[in-house]
């Protein structure tokens, strides 16, 4: 299964409706990804901050996530500095540092951060499961919300199915190397992999329509609003605002 350490906790975060923490993940992700001003973009970050808390998250696991990200950043501060035309800061022979390439990186370097952090904080403290409920509750297609659980339910059995061929080949003595016959057999491997795949997507398809499945997606789950959530709306609201506000004015 996909792992979801952040799933199951009892903070503040995991109580609130998933219905409402998607829907101000959604609004808030997109205020801060069309903002520019610093100033929205440092508050974004605090508020982004400030929820994660709420959420009592394991910090060093949500470091290592943003550590993914801080290598691409790391590249946009070697590369944007040095090659976005403005006004010069200093020159270091004939590499010439501008201040609109290092305004430019430092926005997207929040942005990112601000989203990455909302997202962990809201999303990732619910199950997949849970999200796809929430987002068929709040009139997603269902198309949407299916492939979402469909493609949740088996990534992990084709990456068994991967497993297993990769141990069938070593037990016959495969060795990956550089040569041609490593390649033949790679493309073999991811042949299979593929045929399989189709084979467990039938069986799959035909078992959904054998328990009456009739391309509507259905869920057990059940949602109920509270002076809780309501006062969460408020919260995030309130923030939508600011960004909004330190952003236009």
């Amino acid at each position: 299964m996909i792992s979801e350490p952040f799933a199951d906790g009892s903070s503040v975060i995991h109580k609130i409706d998933p219905r409402f923490r998607v829907a101000a993940a959604t609004l808030l992700s997109i205020s801060i990804a069309v903002s520019y001003k610093m100033d929205a973009l440092l508050a974004a970050l605090a508020i982004s901050l400030v929820t994660l808390a709420a959420a009592s998250l394991h910090l060093r696991m949500v470091a290592g996530r943003l550590a993914v990200v801080a290598g691409f950043l790391v590249l946009l501060w070697i590369v944007l500095p040095i090659t976005h035309r403005g006004t010069t800061l200093f020159a270091a022979g004939p590499l010439t540092v501008t201040r609109e390439g290092v305004l430019l990186a430092a926005q997207i370097t929040l942005k990112s951060f601000s989203i990455l952090v909302l997202l962990t904080a809201l999303l990732a403290t619910m199950s997949v499961a849970t999200l796809g409920s929430a987002l068929a509750s709040l009139g997603v297609p269902g198309k949407f919300t299916q492939l979402l659980m469909v493609s949740y339910r088996y990534i992990f059995v084709i990456e068994q199915e991967y497993q297993r061929l990769v141990r069938a080949a070593r037990i016959r003595g495969f060795q990956p190397g550089t040569d041609l016959h490593t390649y033949r057999t790679y493309a073999y491997l991811a042949g299979m992999l593929f045929v399989r795949a189709s084979l467990r997507a039938q069986r799959v398809y035909h078992a959904m329509l054998c328990r009456g499945f009739s391309g509507r997606y259905v869920s057990l789950q059940t949602f109920k609003t509270g002076k809780r959530n309501h006062l969460f709306a408020f919260f995030m609201f309130s923030a939508l605002a600011i960004i909004l506000y330190l952003e236009w004015t």
